[in-house]
């Protein structure tokens, strides 16, 4: 593709070479009505010679030589106290005697210029993967959100307010007092299931995250990716007790599924479906005004079907997950 400011694009190259080789145009001339200067002309002419059609394409403007380049031992010098140490342009420049920009431009050719794309833990570049078929990997878990009170939550109405919305809403149900005797409206748990390789999500809310809830989640999810075509052959999960108990280790086996954990204080092999947390927060927990939990526990439904059939995913091109999915009856609905 011709840059932005290119005046002559491969046809037009074309139509201008043809000018002068085939229909005996000075160079001149045919520079002139093209508005290019005569040089240019020439130049195309001829590649057309030379090379026929196939000369009018683009062509790297890469030199074949680059002498002032960075040394490659100073290139790994940068990535190693970029990795180890996680230092940015300026402190790494002052510690190998470079120019900053010079360090920057290293740091971009390598892709590690910003450090979401580090692993915080071992300071190593993040390993994306991605699951080559539907249902090859589900990744579940569980996420919290504190119920709303009659009336909305303090996000909305404002910390007094709030505060007098969750005591009416606690002496109403009887919801027992914290430690500190600070009135609480209970925890809304939403047991989660996410494809891998489509990102289609599954969630149900419930009052706890015990083995129990866990596993009846996982049956009827199954059952939910089923009926989209999806056969679950593995389970992703953390390490809470849950997904540690013999339930659901027998739940898996009755199911035929595989059970995989990830390793110890490591949420980022479960990135996925962390992600789909946060996305879940902003599009549907604290997106609006909800004057109760009821009302927003009602809207969840219509917010994961706007998720899996209508909004566009980054990490998949742009598309709905559903599009990722065999082209069954609804949907696209």
């Amino acid at each position: 593709m011709s840059h932005a400011n290119a005046l002559l694009t491969p046809k037009t190259r074309l139509r201008l070479a043809l000018l002068i080789v085939e229909s005996g145009w000075t160079y001149a001339a045919a520079a002139k009505m093209f508005m290019v200067s005569p040089r240019t002309a020439r130049k195309w002419a001829d590649r057309y010679r030379a090379e026929g059609v196939a000369g009018m394409a683009d062509r790297s403007s890469r030199p074949h030589h680059s002498p002032a380049r960075t040394p490659q031992y100073l290139v790994k010098q940068v990535v190693r106290l970029r990795w180890r140490h996680r230092l940015g342009p300026v402190q790494i420049a002052g510690r190998l005697g470079m120019s900053a920009s010079t360090v920057h431009a290293v740091l971009v050719r390598c892709r590690i210029n910003r450090l979401a794309r580090i692993d915080r833990v071992t300071g190593e570049p993040l390993r994306r993967y991605e699951h080559d078929h539907p249902g090859s990997l589900i990744h579940v878990d569980v996420t919290k959100f504190g119920n709303i009170p009659d009336g909305g939550g303090w996000r909305y109405v404002g910390k007094q307010q709030g505060d007098r919305n969750r005591s009416a809403t606690v002496a109403r149900t009887g919801t027992p007092r914290s430690a500190t005797r600070e009135p609480l409206v209970g925890t809304a748990f939403v047991h989660t299931a996410i494809d891998d390789h489509s990102r289609v999500a599954y969630a149900e809310i419930h009052a706890d995250e015990k083995a129990a809830t866990a596993v009846g989640v996982l049956q009827r999810a199954q059952t939910w990716f089923a009926d989209r075509g999806i056969a679950v052959e593995r389970v992703l999960s953390d390490n809470g007790s849950a997904y540690r108990s013999h339930a659901w280790a027998d739940a898996c086996t009755d199911l035929g599924i595989v059970h995989k954990r990830t390793r110890p204080y490591r949420p980022q092999t479960n990135g996925k479906i962390e992600r789909f947390h946060r996305t879940l927060a902003d599009g549907w927990a604290y997106a609006r005004f909800y004057a109760s939990e009821a009302e927003r526990r009602a809207a969840l439904p219509g917010w994961l079907h706007f998720y899996n059939h209508h909004r566009a995913h980054s990490a998949i091109g742009g598309q709905p997950p559903i599009t990722r999915l065999t082209n069954l009856p609804g949907h696209h609905s």
